[in-house]
């Protein structure tokens, strides 16, 4: 879409305040499905100890129950452009919202443990289709001038469900008097910190129902005169409805369903436009952020942190991720998406080699040195402050926008696929990893953050304030 509060619409008029008010509404619900993935990809942290306990298994076999959402997380994001573009956004949004439905109550219930690795796994397909469908449908209902900022509640949303959840499960374990294997209304703690997503599940499913489809869609579909009354809900009455809607179908002319096909070309296999986005998608997950949000606490207790107050740093560190995220969106469409990448990853470097370099020393009675202790906690926030103010926002703005049109809903999905594939690797190696050497881990992850800014530097373009249909 192509107008703003102040930008010029198709006929010269500029876009009504009020409808931007509507637009914001409507990314907002529609960012609950990244709630939901923020949600749903964190809760598990205060369920890790308790799973090992319970089921009496080794750090390979833990870290592959924890991970194994990531392989339906791949498969929904693989899948949701191409269903996305067969029965609608929308309908998309439902069918996610039905599968973190059932995936909470399967996994607060489960009889055995490859029965909750399964319903790990349905939950995960979910979160897949929203981390796709989100970006997507928010790029298309949004005026490019707020594009960024509009783009950015999808992250911002996944941060406030990783936050919740560590609340969430902070509270439930206090109930459960310090303990993951405690009774809360019959069940054990960690049960109810993975059931209670059923709430916003349902909350997701019913806000699907107050948002309108995407006008791109409508259009696509044939359906002009719905496409005409979102466009005049979204833009205003006072434009020009039959011009706006040429000026869209006029762009979509050259564009068809894209396939896996469509991406193929050039020397390696895919298109490079593909192959960048593979890599903004790989090197946010190779930094190693998600191990601050699915094992930080097993993390602190390793080094001597008691259950407690590992649950409260896990807090603490998601409310850093919300602050970092605040940041991004304020500047994210001020000062562009290249620059911001590139302070953030200048910031994660410094925070992980501190990391790494805390992690070195020998435990002393069971805890890290006092030294060495406060700076890896302080560095733990560095890092995710400057993940969440840079490549956190970033790149779900860049997958939202930098695809051609006639191939964006496929490039989007092999990008977020190669994001969850990515993130499988770190969950699925981190235990092991640290069990070896904590340190040398953190050495790994340095090392991608630093590789990140030549990365950017190279093959990154910046989109700020171009039209979808300026992409190419």
């Amino acid at each position: 879409m192509s107008s703003t509060a102040q930008a010029p619409t198709p006929g010269g008029s500029p876009a009504a305040p009020e409808h931007l008010a509507h637009v914001i509404f409507i990314t907002a619900a529609a960012a609950m499905g990244g709630f939901l993935f923020g949600y749903d990809s964190s809760v598990i942290n205060g369920a890790v100890e308790a799973i090992r306990d319970r089921y009496d298994i080794g750090s390979g076999t833990l870290a592959q129950v924890i991970a194994v959402a990531l392989i339906g997380c791949a498969i929904g994001a693989a899948t949701a452009g191409r269903i996305a573009d067969r029965i609608g956004r929308i309908r998309c949004m439902q069918i996610a919202a039905v599968l973190f439905t059932v995936s909470a109550v399967g996994s607060a219930l489960p009889f055995a443990l490859w029965d909750l690795a399964f319903w790990r796994i349905v939950g995960g397909f979910g979160i897949g289709m929203a981390s796709v469908i989100g970006p997507a449908y928010i790029a298309e209902v949004s005026p490019p001038a707020y594009r960024g900022r509009l783009g950015s509640f999808q992250q911002a949303a996944i941060v406030i469900g990783i936050a919740l959840s560590q609340l969430v499960n902070y509270g439930i374990l206090q109930i459960a008097d310090g303990n993951q294997r405690g009774d809360v209304m019959g069940l054990e703690a960690w049960q109810v910190m993975l059931g209670v997503m059923v709430i916003p599940a349902v909350i997701y499913g019913l806000l699907s129902f107050a948002i309108p489809e995407s006008p791109r869609y409508l259009i696509h579909a044939g359906k002009d005169a719905k496409a005409k009354k979102v466009l005049a809900d979204v833009e205003g009455t006072h434009i020009d409805l039959d011009a706006r809607v040429a000026e869209i179908e006029h762009a979509m002319k050259s564009e068809h369903k894209s396939t896996f096909g469509d991406l193929l070309g050039g020397g390696f296999f895919f298109k490079p436009i593909v192959w960048v986005g593979i890599g903004l998608s790989a090197f946010q997950q190779l930094v190693g952020i998600n191990v601050a949000f699915y094992y930080s606490s097993t993390l602190w207790q390793s080094v001597g942190i008691d259950p407690t107050d590992s649950f409260l740093y896990s807090f603490t560190t998601s409310i850093i991720n919300i602050i970092g995220t605040v940041v991004a969106m304020i500047f994210v469409d001020r000062v562009g998406r290249r620059p911001l990448a590139l302070i953030g990853s200048v910031g994660m470097v410094i925070g992980l080699a501190l990391e790494a370099w805390a992690f070195s020393y020998d435990l002393v009675d069971g805890k890290l040195p006092a030294t060495q202790g406060w700076v890896a906690l302080v560095a733990a926030h560095w890092f995710v402050f400057f993940f969440a103010m840079s490549w956190g926002v970033v790149v779900w703005v860049l997958l939202g926008e930098m695809f051609p049109n006639n191939i964006r809903a496929a490039a989007l999905g092999v990008a977020a696929s190669a994001q969850w594939i990515a993130n499988w690797a770190i969950t699925a190696s981190f235990p092991s990893l640290a069990d070896w050497n904590l340190s040398a881990t953190y050495v790994i992850y340095t090392v991608f953050a630093a590789l990140s800014i030549p990365f950017v530097l190279k093959f990154v373009k910046e989109t700020k304030g171009k039209a979808l249909e300026e992409m190419g």
